[in-house]
């Protein structure tokens, strides 16, 4: 199914991963938002990478209504950071609960290098558990660890769910996190020719399994390798999303929506 940019912005969209506070964005922060808006974006998720962010991201979430936000430690700040940190996240966490929706983005990359191993799966196991301890969602980055991810998931028996960030991958693969209470976050990866093994995916799951993101300024669609990435470019998500589903656009961006809304407990 093919949507015109009209016609996608007239449906209410959600940016289940964007962050809005890195340089690239940050300088014209508000003039990305009303792009976003006028692309039909109507809420976003921040989600910080380290420590030094936690307290802008706070701010941040203040200014705009529709602006959610995530605290954590990114795998690939991991080494930056120790044990205190997270004991301060805990805190935090304590202090915002009403505020902060889920602890991320924490995760496991072992396409860094591997002297970087022990500091992620530290950090990672350490705030897994404060999401545990204070009951929320969490929102994970994985690169060559979904089976490491997984192992932790189950060791630590954790059940507050949260969205995979930048799903790609098997039908199987992903049935693995939905047991276990996870969304997709399903972002530019599906414009491109490469990607029918998670096109195929996007296919054949139920609907339900889906919340929709850009990952900006990262991830840049088919076709704009090199530029920014902004969350107005969600809109061309949700086009490619559209063409690999049956349901009509309105049954889709309205499901997508609750979809996030649930893997974020806004609702």
């Amino acid at each position: 199914m093919s949507l015109t940019h009209k016609a996608t912005a007239s449906y209410r969209l959600f940016d289940s991963h964007c962050h809005l506070n890195l340089p690239e964005l940050a300088t014209a922060q508000s003039r990305h938002w009303q792009q976003a808006q006028h692309a039909g974006v109507a809420a976003i998720l921040i989600p910080a990478v380290e420590q030094a962010a936690w307290t802008e991201l706070l701010t941040m979430d203040a200014k705009q209504p529709e602006w959610h936000i995530a605290l954590g430690i990114h795998p690939w700040w991991a080494v930056k950071h120790s044990m205190a940190d997270v004991n301060t996240l805990a805190v935090l966490m304590e202090q915002h609960a009403d505020t902060v929706c889920a602890i991320g983005e924490i995760g496991l990359d072992f396409a860094l290098p591997e002297q970087s191993f022990a500091s992620q799966q530290q950090l990672f196991e350490a705030q897994l558990t404060v999401a545990k301890q204070q009951a929320k969602p969490v929102i994970l980055h994985h690169r060559k660890s979904q089976q490491q991810l997984l192992a932790e998931l189950k060791r630590q028996k954790f059940s507050e769910g949260g969205i995979l960030h930048a799903f790609s991958g098997s039908q199987q693969q992903a049935e693995a996190f939905l047991d276990l209470g996870f969304k997709l976050g399903i972002g530019g990866t599906i414009t491109y020719e490469r990607a029918q093994k998670t096109c195929n995916t996007v296919k054949k799951l139920p609907l339900s399994s889906f919340v929709l993101e850009t990952d900006a300024p990262s991830m840049p669609l088919a076709g704009e390798q090199g530029e920014i990435n902004t969350p107005a470019h969600l809109a061309k998500v949700f086009e490619a999303f559209c063409r690999l589903r049956s349901e009509n656009p309105e049954q889709l961006a309205e499901t997508l929506w609750q979809n996030t809304e649930q893997a974020l407990r806004l609702s």
